[in-house]
């Protein structure tokens, strides 16, 4: 009798697949309060990484990071009617606190634009003040009907940029920075996803913006998922907070302002974009854990051999850990560490000490091959390199592949239901068509250009709207 598989197969039920990982990777749980989520430390350290290398590309941007209440009092938000009415059904809201009723409701952090606006019309004063470029790594809640682990959750952590400037112009370039310099370059470049850039279509913007870039992963079932996005938000804000500052020329004038943002959604996009039905595969310029090295008995001399081993790479730089618990099968702990995703597994017994080698089991290619142990060092970081490239390859030719250009709605719906994306002229579609899509839980992802540039406005003559089911 052919042995279960310890996760279910991707092709069987892609859904079911995603929730066996989280769980058999020790990822992240279901929280208490339906909704929210415990996110374990294998995840965390995923997502610890990623806070890394996003925060050193925010600060060279040129923004600093600072911490603004997690309480919100609700009038804030009703004084910009667009933004109140697009989080309205999402608000989780506080009533009472210290066994009193509270004089003003106060909302928990959905987002953070009003509270900001409220502190940086007292700090802006003058032109001088300007650009303020501010940004902040914290949770928030929005109340969510159908929660999924990292995708959909009541809580998540996330990052939120939130900047003013002097000039329309400053504030579009500021967005369209951060779209491409911070959030793409660390998208592509570090977690191996070939997304797309592009822009929202009206009604898929945020609320309360004039324009929303938009960052679109095709995960490994062929669905979207919006990765990141970053917003001009005009002088919409500004008006509302009356965030304004004495010109050069002795004018009172109003701030333009953006706001950007990415979460703990991006662990989930890693995990549908590179698992497979052996488990997670982590791009090693991301990996908390590069390389794992294993003792596969409790010999001894093998014990000291790994931890020699372990040391050498650490001092070559590669991320690494040592497993000598021999005391729990040498094939448990394999499979835990394939489940795990980590780049490169280098094992060790007896045999392979005699002989002076060491076996490398390459995650994200599969196969293993025996290597000399003096040649570990010089060996790993071509061979993490090799498999990031190879992840980012993956992932465009798998968007490539399952993209088609059509020229109906019908022909647009079809292949999104298919499990692809579809290309449709925006000048064929229109808002008229994209209401019809959505009928069929179709949706607009962006509009590009046909050169993959991002449209300057909502209706750019050749403008052509990503069409797909979407996270």
């Amino acid at each position: 009798m052919a042995k279960a598989p310890i996760l279910t197969p991707q092709a069987e039920d892609f859904p079911r697949w995603y929730q066996d990982l989280i769980n058999k990777a020790e990822l992240a749980d279901n929280g208490p309060v339906r909704g929210t989520m415990v996110i374990r430390p294998y995840g965390y350290g995923l997502w610890e990484r990623m806070q890394q290398e996003m925060d050193a590309r925010i600060k060279e941007a040129g923004a600093s990071n600072a911490y603004f209440p997690l309480f919100i009092p609700q009038s804030y938000l009703t004084r910009e009617a667009e933004h109140v009415e697009g989080f309205a059904p999402e608000l989780a809201v506080v009533t009472h606190g210290g066994g009193k009723e509270l004089e003003e409701p106060v909302v928990v952090r959905p987002t953070s634009e009003t509270i900001i606006n409220e502190y940086f019309s007292k700090w802006v004063q003058s032109y001088r003040d300007l650009p303020l470029l501010i940004n902040q790594w914290a949770n928030v809640v929005r109340w969510e009907m159908r929660p999924r682990v990292f995708l959909r959750t009541s809580e998540f952590l996330w990052q939120e940029g939130h900047t003013a400037h002097a000039t329309y112009e400053d504030a579009r370039d500021y967005a369209a920075r951060i779209h491409r310099d911070v959030y793409y370059d660390f998208m592509v470049n570090v977690l191996g996803i070939d997304v797309v850039l592009g822009r929202k279509t009206p009604k898929e913007r945020f609320a309360g913006a004039i324009n929303t870039l938009t960052l679109e992963g095709m995960m490994g079932d062929g669905k979207a998922l919006q990765m990141g996005t970053s917003h001009e938000l005009g002088q919409n804000f500004a008006k509302a907070f009356n965030t304004s500052y004495l010109s050069k020329d002795g004018q009172q004038e109003l701030v333009w302002q953006t706001s950007w943002g990415v979460s703990t959604r991006m662990v989930g996009g890693l995990i549908m974009s590179h698992g497979d039905d052996n488990g997670l595969r982590v791009p090693p310029r991301l990996a908390p854990v590069q390389a794992v090295v294993l003792a596969i008995k409790g010999d001894d001399a093998v014990i000291a051999k790994v931890r020699e081993i372990g040391d050498v790479l650490k001092a070559a730089g590669v991320r690494v850990q040592v497993d000598d618990r021999t005391d729990t099968p040498f094939g448990r702990r394999a499979v835990d560490w394939e489940l795990k995703g980590v780049p490169v597994r280098i094992e060790i017994g007896p045999r392979d000490l005699e002989n002076g080698t060491a076996m490398l089991a390459r995650r994200i290619p599969g196969g293993k091959e025996p290597v000399r142990i003096e040649e570990l060092a010089a060996l790993l970081p071509k061979v993490l390199e090799e498999d990031q490239a190879l992840l980012l390859r993956q992932s465009r030719e798998r968007r490539e592949s399952r993209t088609s250009d059509v020229a109906t709605i019908d022909e647009a719906a079809e292949a999104a239901l298919a499990g692809g994306w579809a290309r449709i002229p925006w000048a064929t579609l229109g808002a008229e068509g994209e209401a019809k899509l959505a009928e069929q839980a179709v949706t607009v992802r962006c509009l590009v250009n046909e050169d993959g540039s991002v449209p300057a406005e909502d209706d750019a003559p050749g403008a052509v709207a990503i069409v797909a089911r979407a996270y």
